[in-house]
């Protein structure tokens, strides 16, 4: 028997049902609210990442292959088929750390199914209202794939959580604003399958381009293409979830199938999401908190330290430990907030004060203590100052996470703080406030007018 037309598994049916519907079925008013923090977190880091190197490229690579009026690249007048704008879109959306991150499956979703659903929801004419549920579902659907892949292992087996939480988010988004029938969906998942790539190699990148390919700019490209081909009359394999050849006897380490739809359409993986406060990787959040606490709580300035110690989980310290990239090396950035006071977009990607006497010496002072009983985002932080006095604090949830949430005004405010060097700040409020009222958009391409740079 031909494997394509074998019956499809109750997981599949599920899940593809899911997909199929998902822009005609309202979310809760709670998970709508997050959904747009989201979107305007990522625009603001799409917009912010504008002016750094991957994303300059990615601009530049993409204007340089035409193709069709569908999709707007952001900041520009770049108009171009859906698939190269989720393509530079992702790549500003990953240009650096400033996009949102979902710890349970140790992925960055958002930076490429936020931009892939702007694209197609731009080349279907989708509404604002459906472009949020195609949002909220793709970080239903990409963490999902990963709880049932069991994301330590797949990491630790050197895959890229990232891009395979991405390309499986993206492609469920575009899917669904393409209105895909079921089995439609099942057929984008399957070539989703195909296309899932990413090793963990990218840690090796001196900057951050690769690194904002493999998180954001492939799985977005690639999701759209997954849809598009399915919608043009592509069709695959039924169910690639289950049978001979599966995607889990292929990639899985410890494989639970039955997670991919668990809790699906009551628990909103977009509330399990965290917004950053500070601009920077992940595992440095709250290490970042804690010294910025002991700095206030007790006046101590960088010309007062003896000595820094850093307990975290040993698998963050392997991804920021004395990286080369500004925005990721935990030793550089807390060396700069003690040394600055406060830490910004601009200091924390100055590649420039990597090379500082000042930081250097100070990161000296700085050791990371593996802690395997830690839990991930959770730092433990002592200082021994030169009179031999020893502060410590234990890092609570981070600012942004989903136990310690940003207010509308939180987001807002860093979203303004991003938007405003490149779009100005009249224009920056405007799009802020657009964002909020995006379910009156009867067509999501109105919003392009404000992702222009003068």
């Amino acid at each position: 028997m031909n494997p394509q037309h074998t019956q499809i598994s109750p997981i599949m049916a599920t899940l593809s049902g899911y997909i199929a519907s998902a822009v005609g079925r309202p979310l809760p008013p709670n998970v709508v609210e997050k959904t747009k923090a989201h979107l305007l977190d990522t625009i603001a880091a799409c917009v912010s990442g504008s002016r750094l190197e991957p994303g300059q490229r990615g601009i530049k690579y993409i204007r340089s292959k035409g193709g069709a009026s569908e999709a707007q690249v952001i900041t520009t007048d770049l108009r171009t088929t859906a698939s190269n704008a989720a393509f530079a879109n992702a790549m500003l959306a990953h240009a650096d750390e400033t996009d949102d991150s979902h710890k349970k499956s140790r992925s960055h979703i958002g930076c490429s199914a936020i931009p892939a659903a702007l694209a197609m929801g731009e080349r279907e004419g989708g509404s604002g209202e459906a472009v949020i549920r195609a949002i909220a579902l793709a970080y239903d659907v990409g963490s999902r794939v990963l709880f049932a892949l069991s994301p330590l292992k797949f990491h630790q087996a050197g895959h890229c959580t990232h891009s395979f939480a991405g390309v499986f988010g993206a492609t469920a988004a575009a899917s669904a604003l393409a209105g895909l029938s079921p089995e439609q969906a099942g057929w984008a998942l399957s070539y989703a399958a195909q296309q899932a790539a990413g090793i963990t190699s990218w840690r090796r990148a001196v900057d951050h381009v690769e690194k904002a390919f493999v998180f954001a700019g492939m799985p977005a490209r690639n999701a759209i293409e997954a849809a598009a081909m399915v919608a043009a009359g592509f069709t695959g394999v039924n169910d690639v979830f289950t049978g001979a050849q599966n995607f889990f006897i292929t990639f899985g380490q410890s494989p639970n199938p039955a997670l991919l739809v668990d809790g699906l359409g009551e628990r909103y993986e977009i509330l399990e999401t965290t917004i950053k406060k500070w601009t920077v990787g992940s595992p440095v959040q709250s290490v970042l908190d804690a010294v910025s606490v002991l700095m206030k709580k007790n006046g101590i300035g960088y010309r007062d330290i003896a000595e820094i110690a850093v307990g975290m989980a040993p698998v963050e310290i392997d991804t920021v430990d004395n990286r080369a990239m500004p925005d990721i090396s935990i030793q550089h950035l807390v060396a700069l907030l003690l040394i600055d006071g406060d830490l910004t977009f601009d200091t924390s990607h100055d590649a420039e004060r990597m090379h500082d006497p000042i930081v250097a010496t100070v990161k000296q002072k700085i050791t990371l203590v593996p802690d395997p009983l830690r839990e991930p985002r959770r730092a433990h932080v002592t200082i021994v100052t030169n009179g031999n006095q020893s502060f410590l604090h234990q890092a609570g949830p981070v600012h942004g996470s989903p136990e310690n949430p940003m207010t509308r005004e939180d987001v807002d405010r860093k979203a303004f703080d991003l938007l405003t060097p490149v779009l100005g700040k009249a224009s920056a409020q405007e799009l802020i406030d657009t964002v909020w009222q995006i379910g009156s958009l009867n067509d999501i391409r109105g919003l392009r007018k404000y992702l222009r740079s003068p």
